[in-house]
C-alpha cells in the first residue's frame, strides 16, 4: 500500500536521513527517501547523528541533503515529518499532500514532535536517536 515513503525534517542532515536508514532496514522492498524543508543541500549526515547511526549498524555514508520539492511530495505514498509545524509547512507547499503527511512520532507516548538536535549537545542527539528508533519501530509494525 505504502511503497514510496518520504521522511522530512528541516536540514536533512540529522533526523530524516537517520530515520530513512532505520526504515530502510525495517522495511525491505519499500522505496525510502528523505529531504529537508530548509535543506543544507549536498551535506552529509551531521557527525554526531552519523556516529550514533553507525553504532546502530546503519549506513548513512552516501547521504546528501536534498531540498524538499512538490514533485517529491507528489511521488510519495506516505510522508513522515518530525513536527506539527513541518506538517503545516508541507501543507503550504502542497495542500494535496497533507492527507498523506503524518508525524513520525505519531505512535510515541506523550509529545509526538521529535525535536531538532542540530547544534545541541550529544545528549540531545542521543535522546532524538532513541525517539527515532522507537518511532520507526512503531511505523514498521503498522506498515
Amino acid at each position: 500500500m505504502f511503497s514510496r515513503i518520504l521522511v522530512v525534517c528541516t536540514g536533512n542532515i540529522c533526523r530524516s536521513p537517520v530515520a530513512e536508514a532505520m526504515l530502510r532496514r525495517a522495511l525491505p522492498g519499500k522505496q525510502l527517501s528523505s529531504a529537508g524543508l530548509g535543506a543544507l543541500v549536498g551535506q552529509g549526515v551531521e557527525p554526531t547523528a552519523r556516529e550514533l547511526a553507525e553504532a546502530d549498524g546503519l549506513d548513512v555514508t552516501d547521504h546528501q541533503a536534498r531540498q524538499l520539492t512538490r514533485e517529491m511530495l507528489a511521488q510519495a505514498d506516505l510522508i513522515l515529518v518530525m513536527s506539527t509545524g513541518q506538517r503545516r509547512a508541507v501543507g503550504e507547499l502542497a495542500p494535496e499532500a497533507l492527507g498523506k503527511t503524518m508525524l513520525l512520532g505519531k505512535w510515541l507516548p506523550g509529545e509526538p514532535d521529535i525535536p531538532d538536535p542540530y547544534r545541541k549537545s550529544r545528549e540531545a542527539f542521543e535522546h532524538v536517536h532513541q525517539m527515532l528508533t522507537e518511532a520507526t519501530r512503531e511505523w514498521a509494525v503498522k506498515l
